[in-house]
């Protein structure tokens, strides 16, 4: 049973080592939700694109609507759930 318990850090390992992947970034977005429509901005398209560069990620998104209400709580909710991932030290929501 030991062996289970050594293994679980090595499939993070690519999150240690301090560069965090694209899929990563789009599995945290998936837990930004539009408080309107219950969906995520994923699932809703609203992310159209995403960089990573080093600690740094930056994504590019839209909103519901050019007066969406929600826009504010959307974007920062995204860079709290990316800010959140190992090796991520800045986060530019556009």
């Amino acid at each position: 049973m030991s062996d289970e318990s050594a293994a679980t850090p090595a499939s993070t390992e690519s999150s240690t080592t301090g560069v965090v992947s694209e899929d990563q970034v789009k599995l945290a977005l998936r837990r930004v939700k539009d408080p309107d429509l219950q969906l995520n901005v994923i699932d809703l398209g609203l992310v159209y694109n995403i960089v990573v560069d080093g600690a740094t990620v930056k994504i590019d998104m839209t909103l519901t609507s050019p007066a969406c209400p929600s826009g504010p709580e959307l974007m920062t909710n995204a860079e709290q759930e990316v800010m959140a991932l190992p090796g991520v030290e800045k986060v530019e929501v556009n």
